[in-house]
């Protein structure tokens, strides 16, 4: 189990970790923006268009975050991308009348808050790959993203119950005041030494991507992200097409698992090596999603959740680990962008390609497409690690 008395467990790292928590669970809040999409007069392709334009940004935008980020520094990024995401949801509250009155600018502040929450994102991966020990960097990076995942979940909670009392306005300044939590949180903390000291930054975006390990991450990334956008967006449908009444059953079990994983494997990747647990990592995150096209009762609906949970556990920290093992902290905010736009690109393609084999295969097809898609990977990285030896 993980030993909480380590050292590596310190003040700035649970300060960063509340910082993080509160920021996913700002972002979390929005998985119910739909709602006020649909109150204004938005169709279903609206809904579409403006959720997705927040994770195009998101990912059109790294490589200018991952500069900054390398440039002027782990905190004061974060402290950027907060500040945007403290500010953006009250702009909401300023939206009134048909869809159509306030399109553009909508679209415009969509994009901004994308932004932020790539850079919140991105520098606090960063920050604490830094200030963790070397020989602890998947079980630090591991335990660390458990704040991301309680705080995705927690967001939805929190939006629902200010939605039914106080209406929209009342979702969205706890947005707001969930992120103002995260700037409070992390302004104490001082810049990493590793940051402070190595600011030359060293190749460009595109150059530190090129290289063969970086480029075998990102595109392992992509297929996870790909992975992340089935069960995140046609679970619920697939579940209501076979009439299976509890479909959170899945979501429970699913961050469950992948809590657990971390608490009780954070070590087992640290001692054996990040190439040894990708490939079972990949394949139980591959089979959970097969699972879901077999599943016609909430109780096998679980299992898919729970496996594909237990893959994402060890599949997250582990291919951030690779990235990051043995790189100069000038780079690190490079590769942590380069991983993680890589993981939201994924997920924003997946998200249109699935819909289309769904529409024309139909949602047990797409699950089968999604969890080959993921075992692809035994075949990506291989061949990536092979590029990097020749």
């Amino acid at each position: 189990m993980t030993d909480f008395t380590s050292p590596l467990y310190s003040r700035a790292f649970w300060a960063m970790s509340l910082a993080n928590f509160s920021t996913a669970a700002s972002f979390g809040v929005f998985f119910l923006f739909p709602l006020f999409i649909e109150l204004h007069g938005g169709s279903e392709a609206d809904i579409g268009i403006i959720m997705g334009v927040f994770a195009l940004a998101a990912t059109v935008c790294r490589p200018w975050v991952s500069e900054l980020i390398d440039r002027i520094g782990r905190k004061h990024s974060f402290t950027i991308g907060s500040l945007i995401m403290v500010v953006l949801p009250m702009g909401y509250l300023f939206l009134s009348g048909p869809l159509p009155g306030f399109y553009t600018v909508l679209m415009m502040m969509r994009i901004l808050h994308g932004i932020g929450m790539a850079l919140c994102f991105t520098a606090a991966f960063t920050f604490v790959a830094d200030i963790v020990p070397p020989d602890r960097l998947n079980e630090g990076i591991g335990i660390f993203g458990i704040s991301g995942l309680v705080g995705m979940a927690a967001g939805p909670a929190l939006a629902e119950f200010s939605l039914n009392r106080h209406g929209f306005s009342a979702m969205f300044v706890a947005a707001s005041l969930l992120a103002a939590v995260g700037l409070v949180a992390h302004l104490p903390l001082a810049e990493p030494l590793a940051a402070r000291h190595d600011r030359e930054g060293g190749d460009s975006f595109w150059q530190v991507l090129m290289r063969p390990k970086i480029l075998t991450v990102a595109l392992l990334a992509l297929l996870f992200g790909i992975g992340q956008a089935s069960a995140g967006n046609f679970v619920a449908p697939l579940a209501a097409t076979r009439s299976i009444v509890h479909v959170s059953l899945f979501f429970i079990a699913y961050s469950v698992a992948a809590v657990l994983v971390r608490l009780g494997g954070g070590r087992v990747a640290d001692r054996v090596g990040e190439l040894r647990v990708i490939p079972y990592a990949l394949v139980m995150t591959g089979a959970g999603l097969l699972i879901v096209t077999l599943a016609h009762h909430a109780w096998s609906l679980a299992l898919a959740g729970a496996v594909t949970g237990f893959g994402h556990g060890l599949l997250f920290p582990s291919l951030n680990s690779l990235a990051v093992r043995g790189e100069p902290s000038g780079i690190r905010g490079k590769i942590t962008g380069i991983y993680t736009g890589a993981l939201d690109g994924g997920n924003f393609t997946g998200s249109i390609l699935l819909g289309y084999v769904g529409e024309w295969l139909g949602l047990g097809a797409l699950f089968i497409v999604a969890g080959l898609v993921l075992l692809s990977g035994l075949i990506v990285l291989p061949w990536g690690l092979g590029r990097g030896k020749a």
